[in-house]
């Protein structure tokens, strides 16, 4: 049955009205639904969710979404879907999720400008509008993908389990709107639950060990151990963030050119200065990826624990160092020893970009293979760079980049293909079929721009044929990782 209208009546009380007139999921008293006081030191609210009462009639979802005006495709509750059993015995179950108030939560690790923060009173984690630029960092850093992008706004929200109706003695929309009562808010003693948080744990969900997830579930009697997502067999490229791509890899050469300015003895300001150029395009290209990049600037607050904040200062630091260099080549003084502390620098920041994306809740991401291979990256196209420029630059670097790019891929592929985890098998199944012609054509690009045209002596060629490689290697790297998340229904709707 399709809900068509909500009206929130006075004293907490909720009506859904279906397509036929008749009211429906009324659930208006608060009494076993809220605590009966406030958290005291040591404690915090949580989610407590009883999957036996659970009948999947999306009540809270509406609710949610009317409560916070969110449009149809965002939802900052969701409700999923499992089964399992074999016939004639078989189970369907429904898993009501929003954000889980984690006790590690890893939205508000990752964040580089502190837009999160747990509130000291309710243990609530709480994001700021205001205060964040859309980096969207939190929403691959999250297990349970409860921080959503609103593209519209250009920032990230998720649930805040309806805090300000928490304030004034209310219960939240979901929990309010629950026709059986399924959705309860508790208080859960932090310390205790620490030490054994097993009844956060379901069928559906991510392990809570990630980030210590608060929710409690109450899973049905007699459960199917085969119990597993209903959408388990939908897996679908993700968001390829071309602003990234591209940022990516014209770091890398950049800081690839400047390592090879000392390993070959390259002098002249072209050598300096083309690779500066790219360098300062790059950096201008991420400002894409941001929802507000006006604030673009916060995003070097928090280096001491994002590591986004810390690619941000790493490749600010060698711009300003690259520039330094160019204009010590033009006053025509000494420029080597801050040439090796450039690319030094942007080593750095290259390494810092790896570890943006070694995070748990993207597997395919959180391999040493990613770091392995943003450097390699820089040793491929630094070479070709300056050769292309005219530059005396032996071939051998990009030979063996090339090689060791080659054998890294291959790694990486046996490694996805042979893992017990779903999500590594589900990526290593999207490049051999959904993504199988690019993935051969990446494969192409590398050995005609690494090794086939540099041994002809065509740099040029082999730079531009090595670039479109590198950058559609950065493409399979976002569109094929499979992210931990909870399950979704088995008829999802499409995101718009």
């Amino acid at each position: 049955m399709s809900l068509l209208l909500l009206d929130r009546a006075q004293q907490g009380h909720t009506n859904f009205r279906l397509s036929d007139g008749t009211a429906a999921c009324r659930y208006g008293s608060t009494e076993g639904i809220l605590p009966a006081r406030a958290p005291e030191p040591g404690e915090q609210y949580r989610f407590h969710f009883d999957m036996s009462k659970c009948i999947g009639c999306k009540c809270c979802e509406v609710a949610c979404s009317e409560q916070n005006a969110n449009p149809v495709e965002r939802s900052w509750r969701r409700v999923g879907e499992i089964e399992g059993g074999s016939y004639p015995f078989t189970q369907r179950f429904y898993l009501s999720m929003g954000c889980n108030h984690c006790l590690d939560a890893a939205c508000l690790r990752g964040c580089p400008v502190d837009a999160y923060h747990k509130d000291e009173a309710t243990g609530i984690v709480l994001h700021s509008a205001d205060t964040c630029i859309g980096c969207q960092y939190c929403t691959w850093n999250c297990a349970y993908g409860v921080p959503q992008y609103n593209p519209e706004r250009g920032v990230v929200g998720k649930c805040d389990m309806c805090h300000g109706r928490l304030a004034e003695g209310r219960e939240p929309a979901c929990a309010n709107a629950c026709p059986e009562g399924a959705i309860q808010i508790e208080l859960v003693n932090i310390a205790e639950w620490r030490a054994d948080y097993a009844a956060a744990n379901a069928p559906g969900m991510p392990a809570a060990e990630y980030t210590v997830s608060t929710t409690r579930i109450t899973l049905p009697e007699n459960l199917s151990p085969s119990m597993e997502k209903a959408d388990y067999h939908r897996v679908r490229p993700e968001h390829p963030h071309l602003p990234l791509v591209f940022m990516l890899v014209f770091t890398q050469l950049a800081v690839g050119a400047f390592l090879c300015l000392p390993i070959f003895q390259v002098t002249g300001m072209a050598a300096i200065a083309a690779p500066l150029a790219v360098a300062l395009l790059s950096l201008s290209s991420s400002m894409f990826h941001l929802g507000r990049p006006i604030h673009a600037y916060r995003a070097l607050k928090m280096w001491k624990r994002s590591w986004l904040s810390r690619e941000v200062l790493a490749f600010t630091l060698f711009a300003g160092a690259a520039q330094a260099c160019a204009l010590l080549q033009f006053l025509g003084w000494p420029v080597r020893p801050l040439e090796i502390g450039t690319a030094l620098i942007g080593l750095t920041g290259i390494t810092a970009s790896a570890f943006i994306y070694l995070v748990p809740a993207r597997p395919a991401w959180n391999s040493k293979h990613t770091v392995i291979d943003f450097h390699l990256t820089a040793w491929l196209l630094g070479p070709l760079f300056l050769a292309a420029l005219g530059a005396p630059v032996a071939p051998w670097l990009t030979l063996v980049a090339a090689s060791a790019q080659l054998l890294n891929l291959v790694a990486r592929l046996i490694e996805l293909t042979c893992s017990d985890e779903f999500e590594l098998r589900a990526s290593a199944r999207l490049l051999g079929n959904d993504l199988k012609n690019l993935l051969t054509i990446r494969l192409v690009l590398l050995i005609g721009g690494g090794v086939a045209l540099p041994l002809l002596h065509l740099p040029a060629a082999a730079l531009l044929v090595a670039t479109a490689g590198e950058l559609l290697s950065r493409y399979l790297f976002f569109v094929s990782v499979v992210p931990h998340n909870m399950a979704a229904s088995f008829l999802r709707k499409e995101a718009a």
